[in-house]
């Protein structure tokens, strides 16, 4: 499965499979590492670099603001001499640069294609938007007679990377602020596309960011698809590599930068690899593992700390395990890289699953077109803040929208992976009914449906986005509108549409296909549940519509 919290993959007769298994690490592997090595709380850079090579290690580059160090060592041991050290925390591994088998991404194709459903309300329709029901849910085309989003607002997209040719994207996406964190990797993302690894800003190997940077901020230019707040700017971070993993060192720098560069929303829509929770004490860990949990999770609440300090409102989705966040099962995937997973017993009080647990992170769970939870969505009582629309292709059960890919969330994506993928042939034609064709501004974007917390973090993102234009004030020194945190939260929260609980609260996924283990209890008043939190976001009453 990838990182990214996308769900669904390929719907078959016998159930919706999750994203295809990604490689496994070479039995080869090289004979120096690389580490991103954590400073303990207080220590200087000079005693943290001195600890680093009495450990055995060199320190490549640091991010100071956050006291995270790149580092390469030969030693076998190094991982535990840093573990030892009583000036740091503990180091993750980190990955070489080159060549590896590509993984094809996983397209949604429906088994039955329900109806559409009519155009929404609203202001100057795209030619795709009658298959935006998120849109419509969440009431942006209503909220678009009143705010579309301002240029001036910056919305960090941080995942694979960002397809800047679709002409949906094309006229909000910023290439000056947009950065790539993440270079390539030797086992994980196959043959760099260029000469020293790192992919030119404005292109996206992987799609995910593409998506997700469509819903968020398409623009409202009669093409394709209209995004929640079409007016607003688009900045890559790629932190995440082709592949869909999210290691630690490239997402802590992206953090930070968003903060110095001062970004107003950062969308989230992964967990840090390659802890699925991250545990400081669990007894099943080793040492090392310990050490280096206990490290991810210093540096990913000092990275959002930052950034929150530095005024950039942080929205991540909840994730794709069916999992209630206060309670969660046991952990069977971690870690999913670089060695076997095994099971752990995951205690809520010690293991934290990042960056949705983290400190100022608004955390989305998923839903589908007929608001029930989506099977997949995580959520609990003590890390949701707000639902939005992410797509459930068994909705509607007993009706003909049941089983339909049009109930996920159809946005942008790169025409080169959708070639990959055999989505779409080389003509440039699509070769399946959920992939579509618009080239009605002479140049040709392609757009396809994906299901998870992924789709839906940005619909929260894009209305976190208009509530900043709407209500921030100038900044003339970060060159646009900036607006507290803390006020976009409260204000996205308190216009969500409160949503209560089913009856029976326990909702039984069993007439879709999924077996107990997706049953979830719904707890809490309509006010505030651990399915919709505050509610399903409402962009029309956030920027002041009754």
């Amino acid at each position: 499965m990838r990182r990214s919290f996308t769900a669904g993959a390929v719907a078959t007769a016998t159930g919706l499979a999750f994203l295809v298994g990604l490689p496994t690490s070479p039995a080869n592997a090289a004979t120096v590492s690389e580490y991103t090595v954590v400073a303990d709380d207080g220590v200087s850079a000079a005693d943290a670099v001195a600890a680093i090579e009495a450990a055995g290690g060199t320190v490549v580059s640091s991010n100071t603001a956050v006291g995270t160090y790149r580092v390469s060592s030969a030693a076998a041991d190094f991982r535990l001499k840093a573990a030892k050290s009583g000036a740091l925390i503990g180091a993750a591994a980190r990955k070489p640069v080159g060549y590896a088998p590509k993984v094809s991404p996983a397209i949604e194709q429906p088994i039955t294609e329900a109806a559409r459903g009519s155009k929404p309300k609203g202001v100057a329709a795209d030619p795709l938007d009658d298959k935006l029901w998120g849109l419509k849910m969440v009431k942006a085309d209503q909220a678009h007679a009143i705010e579309k989003g301002e240029k001036g607002v910056t919305v960090g997209v941080l995942d694979t990377g960002l397809d800047a040719s679709n002409p949906d994207l094309a006229p909000n996406f910023s290439n000056r602020l947009s950065r790539n964190f993440a270079p390539d990797l030797v086992d994980v993302d196959g043959p760099c596309e260029v000469e020293g690894c790192v992919d030119p800003v404005g292109t996206d190997d992987g799609g995910h960011g593409t998506h997700v940077a469509g819903t968020i901020a398409a623009a409202a230019n009669g093409s394709g698809v209209t995004g929640v707040a079409p007016g607003v700017t688009l900045v890559e971070l790629k932190g995440g590599q082709d592949s869909g993993y999210f290691f630690l060192d490239p997402v802590v720098n992206a953090l930070t930068y968003a903060g110095d560069a001062g970004l107003d929303v950062v969308n989230m829509s992964f967990y840090v690899d390659p802890w699925l929770y991250n545990c400081k004490s669990n007894a099943a860990d080793s040492p090392e593992a310990q050490a280096e949990q206990r490290a991810i999770i210093a540096s990913m609440k000092r990275a959002l700390n930052y950034a929150h300090a530095r005024g950039v409102t942080l929205v991540g989705a909840l994730g794709n395990q069916h999992d209630n966040l206060g309670d969660p099962n046991d952990d069977a995937s971690s870690p999913d890289y670089g060695t076997p997973p095994y099971t752990r017993d995951i205690d809520n009080k010690d293991c934290l699953s990042l960056p949705a647990e983290g400190p100022h992170v608004i955390g989305v769970s998923a839903v589908g077109p007929s608001t029930s939870k989506s099977h997949y969505s995580n959520y609990g009582l003590e890390q949701i803040s707000v639902a939005a629309p992410g797509g459930f292709t068994r909705d509607f059960f007993g009706t003909p929208q049941y089983n339909s890919a049009a109930n996920n969330i159809l946005s942008t994506y790169p025409l080169k992976v959708l070639q990959e993928s055999g989505a779409v042939d080389a003509n440039g034609e699509p070769t399946r009914a959920t992939v579509f064709k618009d080239c009605t501004s002479g140049t040709c974007g392609y757009y396809t449906y994906l299901a998870g917390t992924s789709m839906a973090s940005p619909h929260a993102a894009g209305v976190a986005a208009l509530i900043i234009s709407k209500y921030g004030h100038r900044d003339w020194w970060r060159g646009g509108l900036t607006m507290n945190p803390k006020l976009v939260e409260l204000r996205l929260t308190t216009s969500a549409t409160e949503t209560a609980c089913p009856e029976p609260r326990l909702r039984s996924y069993a007439q879709e296909g999924f077996d107990e283990t997706f049953d979830a209890y719904c707890a809490g008043p309509k006010k505030f549940n651990s399915f919709y939190g505050h509610g399903i976001v409402n962009a029309y009453v956030a920027v002041g519509g009754r």
